[in-house]
């Protein structure tokens, strides 16, 4: 008897910040509900998830408080509380290691299951049943034949469905839509393809590795026309996901024009995450520092380390050098710092 055919499934919890948040206010379902810095949107700082009813107001994640307040005044705005979502994340996760299934946790909210099954729609149900049973969240669940379809086919699905791509599928669904609808390709990578000719999925399906590769990189070349065509990873690994970086950040109230501010802000910064490394006694050795200036651009730089460290110096004279090669002096609204663990 042959084994069921192998699938690749990919849950995705809807809002889920949101709908965290929802769950412990029952009162505000079906009404705005927008989560990010301290909850107050006369301040600085992002959304970090908005709910169904906020993003038909145009608010999404990333955007300042502020304009999501402009654009939903009605929206209630809650502060982030990490730990209740990493607990709400948690319980998700071990529900889905229930399954007969290899599991692939890619963040919060959101993990690959690698499964044999002829019904892989109704194993899908079945894992929506065991997650609201659990937690009370609704999730999504795309279908593929390898982990790029999967995570494409929740986009299908949502909120709260199950949808399969296969091979036989891909074009049909995905041929004429631009490129960027693809897991790895974002906005930059679109537009070079765009400046080359290639402006949707079957156009790059189509394309020669070859000569993409002459114009991208070697690799990167063959990598995106096999995106195009819908090709990717087939087995889903349980190796525990293990965080590449340690990063924080903090936004200027008022906007910071002394750069001498700027650099004392960023060796405090830097040494927050030194602390976060040594915590977990993993060594770094490279740092970046993001600088945002005012109104609302984003530049960063990076500085290699001499070698794998823990040394707290070490760290904030990266991050100082990393902060030297900003040319422009202009008034900054936020300042972060990234150390990344080495070999990652």
């Amino acid at each position: 008897m042959e084994p069921a055919p192998r699938w690749v499934l990919h849950v995705d919890l809807d809002q889920f910040i949101a709908a965290v948040e929802v769950l412990r206010r029952p009162e505000l379902r079906g009404r705005p509900v927008v989560v990010g810095g301290d909850g107050d949107p006369g301040k600085r700082g992002v959304v970090s998830t908005a709910s169904y009813e906020a993003r038909a107001f145009g608010v999404h994640s990333g955007m300042p408080l502020r304009t999501a307040a402009r654009k939903c005044p009605d929206a209630v705005f809650l502060p982030v509380d990490r730990e209740v979502y990493e607990a709400a994340s948690t319980t998700v996760m071990d529900t889905l290691r229930t399954f007969d299934a290899v599991v692939e946790v890619l963040g919060w909210d959101e993990a690959f299951l690698g499964v044999r099954t002829d019904d892989p729609e109704a194993l899908a149900r079945e894992v929506q049943r065991r997650v609201r049973e659990a937690t009370g969240l609704d999730c999504s669940v795309g279908i593929g034949q390898n982990l790029l379809q999967a995570k494409l086919a929740t986009g299908f699905g949502k909120p709260a469905g199950v949808f399969r791509i296969t091979h036989d599928s891909w074009f049909g669904l995905l041929g004429d839509r631009p490129t960027d609808v693809l897991w790895g390709i974002g906005a930059k990578t679109a537009k070079r393809l765009s400046g080359l000719g290639i402006t949707t999925v079957r156009e790059l399906a189509e394309t020669d590795p070859e000569a993409l590769a002459a114009q991208v990189g070697p690799k990167t070349g063959p990598w995106l026309v096999n995106l195009g065509r819908g090709l990717s990873r087939a087995r889903v690994t349980g190796t525990p996901w293990v965080a590449r970086s340690r990063s924080r950040e903090v936004t200027f109230q008022v906007n910071v024009a002394d750069w001498a501010e700027v650099q004392a802000e960023v060796a405090r910064v830097a040494r927050q995450v030194a602390q976060d490394v040594a915590a977990e006694q993993r060594p770094v050795d490279r740092v970046t520092v993001k600088v945002r200036y005012a109104p609302f651009t984003t530049h960063t730089h990076g500085h290699p380390l001499p070698g794998p460290t823990l040394d707290a110096t070490v760290i904030e004279d990266g991050a100082a050098a990393a902060l030297a090669m900003f040319a422009e002096h202009r008034p900054v609204r936020l300042v972060g710092v990234r150390a990344e663990f080495a070999g990652a």
